[in-house]
């Protein structure tokens, strides 16, 4: 069954150069470092001498609290690639590299063709460039990233996020083929539960994919923004209801539950995987699509989104992530958590070892037991 699901990922991408996939996103986390060092060292922040803690250069740019924690990564990551020093006694910041506007700019000018490469509309790309232009806005939010991603309401720019890309033409392929494979499996109507559908892009997907088959399929989200935008969209042919993953009851019970590129989000992902197996009939299949490593690009751009509102609780913070600032588990991370709460692997696409590894987003099928109840 699985055999099947891995020839239609590959043939979604079957015209694709995969190994060029890794040189371009590499060239996408090279143009979002200039960017992020001017952005942290404007007013002459670092001068030769001077060191300065976390906090203290949140302060001095005037970072709004709910993303102090993206400059806090901000400042790890040009660390981690040697354009700024940390103290190893007291944690002091020193030494930032002077980055240039023209060797900035010339850095953002890449951003398109590497953009291309992988995939991305036209419309992604200026997105790309749009957000380092705005990264001291957007830090202190005076400019918010929904006005960039989201240009009068237009969803263009976030299809190309989440469906008009090379990896996620291949991960909502391999998805669609799984529910299609899943709907096989036995008479009676396949109930679906999508949570965070968002935009759409995997739902499409998988509508198509099961048009032939009778199903029950729920579609839902945080945002009465995307419900109205999937009414629009797929019209009667699914059920809609607001739906939070970190509070409030969740329906059930279900045959599959589908989540792409949300759970991240959970406060705490193992409570979190614990609650979806009680709205998993037993032996449910839960289909995930996570990020598993932080992209320099996405953490300049998208990755605004997962600021919480004033008195919210940022993602991660009651789970290994605590502490960290991160967003993304890990690959080992997922399938170990996946395990321990609970779920059989059934599949985990793309190959680790492949060039599409380098993209960092895979596709997860794991199965409750059939002697699981509903709590």
């Amino acid at each position: 069954m699985w055999t099947d699901v891995r020839a239609e990922a590959d043939a979604a991408i079957a015209e694709v150069d995969t190994s060029a996939l890794p040189a371009a996103m590499r060239g996408l986390d090279e143009a979002a470092l200039p960017a992020m060092a001017r952005a942290v060292g404007r007013g002459g922040l670092f001068r030769p001498g001077v060191r300065h803690s976390a906090e203290q250069v949140a302060d001095r740019l005037r970072a709004a609290r709910r993303h102090r924690w993206l400059l806090r990564r901000w400042l790890t990551v040009l660390c981690e690639e040697g354009l700024l020093h940390r103290d190893e006694d007291t944690g002091f910041l020193h030494g930032l590299t002077a980055v240039g506007r023209a060797e900035a700019d010339a850095a953002a000018a890449t951003i398109p063709r590497a953009a291309e490469a992988l995939g991305y509309p036209r419309e992604m790309g200026d997105f790309f460039v749009a957000a380092l232009a705005n990264l001291p806005r957007l830090l202190t939010d005076d400019v918010a990233v929904q006005t960039l991603l989201f240009p009068d309401g237009d969803l263009a720019t976030a299809d190309g996020a989440y469906r008009d890309n090379v990896i996620n033409r291949y991960l909502n392929a391999a998805t669609a083929a799984i529910l299609r494979a899943e709907a096989a499996r036995g008479p009676g109507t396949l109930r679906v539960l999508e949570l965070g559908a968002g935009v759409g892009g995997t739902t499409a997907a998988v509508v198509a994919a099961l048009a032939e088959s009778d199903v029950d399929y729920l579609f839902t989200d945080v945002s009465r923004f995307f419900l109205d935008a999937g009414r629009q969209r797929f019209g009667d042919r699914l059920r809609y209801a607001i739906a939070d993953i970190n509070t409030g009851p969740l329906p059930g019970p279900f045959d599959v539950v589908l989540a792409a590129n949300v759970l991240h989000n959970a406060v705490h992902a193992g409570h979190l995987l614990d609650r979806l197996r009680k709205v998993l009939a037993p032996g449910g299949l839960l289909v995930v699509i996570e990020s598993c490593r932080e992209h320099y690009q996405a953490l300049t751009s998208m990755q605004f989104l997962m600021s919480p509102r004033a008195g919210g609780i940022r993602p991660g913070t009651g789970d290994v992530r605590a502490g960290t600032d991160r967003i993304f588990l890990t690959r080992n991370e997922w399938l170990g958590l996946l395990a321990v709460h609970g779920y059989r692997p059934e599949l985990d696409l793309p190959d680790p070892e492949g060039p599409l590894s380098a993209l960092a987003q895979h596709v997860f099928a794991v199965r409750t037991s059939e002697t699981d109840h509903q709590g």
